[in-house]
C-alpha cells in the first residue's frame, strides 16, 4: 500500500509546487527584470540566534547558527531573483566575515568576506544597484530593547552619532548606499530592530524573526517560518520599489563616538583630524559616508601588531 502511495505522490508534490509558484507571479509581475540586489548580512538578528554561544568559532551552537545564516540569505537571493534580480552581491558582515557557506549560495551571486573594508558592512555597493535588503540586523548600542544591541563593537563602544543622532549599523550602512542613490527597501531580525530601523528609514518591509525580551533572550520562530517571512517581505520589496526614498546624509557629516574605555578616546585624539569631546568620546568630520566608513573602519580595525 505504502509503495502504491508514493508511485502518485511525487507527481502530486511537483503539481502543488508548481501552483505554490504561480502564486507568486501577481506581486513579482509588478517588478522590474534585470533589477540589481545587493545584502548585506549580519549574525544577530538571525532566526534563533541570543548568546555567543551563536556568533562566534567556539560556540556550541555556532555551525548551526551559520546554516540559519545561509539559508536565510539563500532564501532572500531566490525571492530577489523571482522578483526580477539577475544580479546579486552578498555582504558577510558579522564577525570574521566569513559564516556563510560559500558551498550553498546560488551560482553567479558574488560573496565580500573578511576584513577589513573600506566600506564595511557594505563593500561592493555603488550606483548600479537598485535596492539593499539588510539580514539578521541587531539594535543599536543605546537601544535599551534588543537581542545582542550594539553598534559596530559590543565590546569597546556606547554610542555611535551621526550629525548628532544615535544610530544603529542599519542606519549607517543605509547612509552608505544613500550615497551611491540606492534605497534599502527590507530588513529582518528581531521587533525592536524593524521598529528602530523604520523610525530612522522610514516604511521598511520588516521580517520580524523573533521577539526581544532582553540582551540574550527572545521568543524565535522556527527556520523555516523565518524562510518563509523572509520571502515574503522580499518579494513585497521588491514589487514596490518607486515607494522607497534612498537616505542621504549630505556632507560634511560630523561623527561622534563613546568608549567604555579612556585610553582609545585619548589615542585617536592625537591625529589631527579628531577632537576629544569628553574623557570617552571623539568627534570627526567626514566630507561624505565613505570618508566617514573608512574612519569606521581605522577606528575598528587599527592595532599596532597588525600582521603581515
Amino acid at each position: 500500500m505504502m509503495r502504491h502511495f508514493s508511485s502518485w505522490r511525487w507527481p502530486v508534490t511537483l503539481l502543488f509546487s508548481a501552483l505554490a509558484c504561480l502564486t507568486l507571479l501577481p506581486s513579482t509581475l509588478s517588478a522590474q527584470d534585470g533589477l540589481k540586489v545587493y545584502i548585506s548580512a549580519d549574525m544577530e538578528g538571525v532566526v534563533g540566534v541570543v548568546t555567543g554561544d551563536h556568533l562566534g568559532p567556539t560556540g556550541f551552537e555556532y555551525q548551526k547558527a551559520r546554516e540559519w545564516l545561509t539559508d536565510e540569505v539563500t532564501t532572500a537571493i531566490r525571492a530577489a531573483q523571482l522578483a526580477g534580480a539577475t544580479e546579486i552581491v552578498v555582504s558577510d558582515s558579522h564577525g570574521n566575515g566569513e559564516n556563510i557557506l560559500l558551498d550553498r549560495i546560488p551560482r553567479g551571486v558574488r560573496l565580500v568576506r573578511s576584513w577589513p573594508r573600506p566600506l564595511a558592512m557594505m563593500q561592493g555597493i555603488d550606483e548600479s544597484f537598485d535596492a539593499v535588503l539588510f539580514i539578521g540586523y541587531h539594535t543599536s548600542t543605546t537601544n535599551s530593547e534588543g537581542v545582542r544591541a550594539h553598534t559596530m563593537s559590543s565590546g569597546t563602544l556606547t554610542s555611535v552619532k551621526l550629525n548628532g543622532i544615535p544610530v544603529p549599523e542599519a542606519t549607517i550602512n543605509a547612509a552608505i548606499a544613500g550615497h551611491f542613490g540606492v534605497p534599502v527597501v527590507m530588513i529582518s531580525g528581531d521587533d525592536a530592530i524593524v521598529k528602530e530601523a523604520r523610525d530612522h528609514l522610514g516604511d521598511l518591509e520588516g521580517a520580524v524573526l523573533k521577539w526581544n525580551y532582553g540582551f540574550h533572550s527572545a521568543m524565535t520562530v522556527t527556520p523555516e517560518e523565518g524562510r518563509e517571512i523572509i520571502a515574503e517581505k522580499v518579494t513585497a520589496a521588491l514589487g514596490r520599489l518607486e515607494d522607497f526614498e534612498v537616505y542621504r546624509l549630505e556632507g560634511p557629516i560630523d561623527v561622534e563616538v563613546s568608549f567604555k574605555n579612556y585610553m582609545a578616546a585619548e589615542l585617536l585624539a592625537y591625529l589631527p583630524i579628531v577632537d576629544r569631546v569628553d574623557s570617552h568620546t571623539i568627534s570627526f568630520t567626514g566630507k561624505d559616508m565613505v570618508e566617514v566608513s573608512k574612519f569606521f573602519s581605522f577606528m575598528t580595525r587599527y592595532r599596532p601588531d597588525i600582521t603581515p
